[in-house]
């Protein structure tokens, strides 16, 4: 078995901080998950169809999100079927244990292959794993969970629970709720069109697809050992351990929680125990503040900051990155998570400003990838697909650029670089920095949101990583390990950030 800790020392040292080659920059050798993906066709966001089927996101946002109305809808189903009305689930683990948790994986290709041998190698031991959001690419659909679900983690031995994202909800979360609450279809419902809001979404809807349960009970069969087994009791949960309570909220496509769910999240949070919130969508993210709405009035994040909850730490999915935010609330910290970077393209991180959010003081803030690899990965896609040589920025420069821009101290020792006008307008065109116009352009936005998406690549470096959680009745540690893509990071995973919470 291996020796997280030992793992951790000597990832520490090979990692994007301390040199190019922990980032994966001059890749010499693929790694062997080349030989772990089956042979299918790349997943692509540049396919006009995988739009097309994704287009419940702007629905919702134009006509609403009818998350809530569904989801209750499936919880009542769950509720008459006999689970355990308050969503608890008993874990057989001692005062410690340790998990992982991934998010953002089901893609199918290169880039969630790539996570798989490390999780593999640092997750041997491990009691659970969870997902956090878009288990499936892109509408959640229950016919796509061998190649994006059970066979990348059919050789991790233990159970895999997961909070659904909006996009298992573009199927309306029919496939999520089959495989992971062994749950049956919900009956449709018919309703005539209407000159309405709801009418014209209704009418543009993605209906979700009737599943194949002979495909899928053959692809259960690379996940069958009785180790492997678990049955959640509905998109949101509250796992019960000695030491640490660890809750799971539903945020829907547009990351709010209907009013049902609103109150069994406050009388979940009653317990007195140590909590980690694992949630679909990240309270804290780039230099923003989304404290996820409520039905019925206030947040999750109210939730959180009360200090009679005893929330230790948030982790958030759907931003393909790493991100942490120590917020002092009162006379603690809670520790808000992004830890979206298990499998779907990368979101840049080189958009993001200097850290004011939350109080947060930029030396306490981290990220994968470094915002300079963030920079130098994306000007050398472009410079390529453009064919416009001069964007192209080395990670030297990338990183040389970025700090001078951030104000903060380079995160890895950087040779001489002179910066030029060239290498600024590069940055500048690529959103790391605003561009000189008498109106400001929201260009950083606008690449984080929409350019990162028409972006994704299959070949390394992929910036991509996981959590391992270490629990002890006396601290709660987390540590993000990182997933290029190269060999030598699948035999060593570099650790690129980690923090010890106390518990007592």
């Amino acid at each position: 078995m291996v020796d997280v800790g030992q793992a951790a020392e000597r990832g520490r040292e090979v990692s994007s901080r301390v040199s190019q080659e922990g980032a994966g920059w001059d890749c010499v050798e693929m790694g062997t998950f080349k030989d772990l993906r089956p042979n299918t066709e790349s997943f692509s966001w540049l396919n006009p169809r995988t739009l097309w089927r994704s287009r419940n996101e702007i629905l919702a946002a134009l006509f609403g999100d009818p998350s809530g109305q569904v989801r209750a809808r499936w919880v009542g189903s769950q509720r008459d079927r006999g689970v355990d009305p308050s969503f608890r689930i008993p874990m057989s683990v001692g005062p410690e244990f340790s998990f992982l948790v991934l998010g953002d994986t089901g893609e199918g290709d290169a880039s969630q292959y790539a996570v798989v041998p490390g999780m593999l190698r640092i997750g041997e031991g491990t009691d659970f794993a969870v997902i956090a959001s878009d288990v499936i690419y892109p509408t959640g659909s229950g016919n796509e969970y061998e190649d994006k679900f059970f066979r990348p983690y059919q050789n991790y031995r233990a159970p895999i629970y997961a909070v659904p994202g909006n996009h298992d909800w573009y199927d309306g979360l029919g496939g999520f709720m089959r495989v992971f609450c062994d749950a049956r279809a919900l009956a449709a419902r018919r309703e005539g069109f209407k000159l309405s809001p709801s009418g014209l979404r209704g009418l543009l809807w993605r209906k979700p697809e009737k599943i194949d349960e002979g495909r899928l009970a053959r692809a259960r069969e690379r996940r069958a050992l009785p180790g492997q087994q678990a049955t959640q009791p509905g998109p949101y949960w509250a796992m019960e351990t000695p030491t640490l309570l660890i809750v799971g909220v539903d945020t829907g496509i547009r990351g709010e929680l209907d009013r049902e769910q609103a109150n069994w999240l406050r009388e979940v949070s009653r317990d007195p125990r140590p909590k980690m919130l694992i949630t679909g969508k990240p309270i804290y993210t780039r230099n923003e503040y989304k404290p996820s709405k409520l039905e019925g009035g206030g947040t999750i994040d109210d939730i959180v900051r009360d200090p009679l909850h005893n929330y230790v730490a948030v982790i958030g999915g759907d931003v393909h990155n790493y991100q942490r935010f120590p917020v002092k609330v009162g006379e603690r910290a809670i520790q808000y998570i992004v830890a979206g970077g298990s499998g779907a393209f990368t979101h840049a991180t080189h958009t993001t400003p200097r850290i004011t959010v939350g109080g947060v003081h930029e030396d306490d803030y981290k990220c994968y990838p470094l915002r300079g690899d963030s920079l130098s990965l994306y000007s050398k896609l472009y410079s390529e697909r453009l064919r416009m040589r001069w964007l192209y920025l080395t990670p030297d420069e990338a990183m040389c650029l970025m700090s001078g821009y951030i104000g903060n101290t380079p995160p890895r020792p950087i040779d001489g670089v002179k910066i030029t006008r060239r290498m600024r307008w590069a940055a500048r065109w690529l959103g790391a920095m605003p561009l000189p116009l008498p109106i400001r352009l929201p260009v950083e936005k606008v690449f984080h949101r929409y350019v990162s998406e028409l972006s994704d690549w299959d070949d390394p470096p992929f910036f991509k990583s996981f959590l391992h959680v270490s629990v002890t009745p006396d601290a709660l540690r987390i540590r993000c390990f990182a997933a290029t893509g190269c060999l030598p990071q699948e035999l060593e995973p570099p650790l690129e950030d980690e923090v010890s919470i106390p518990l007592a």
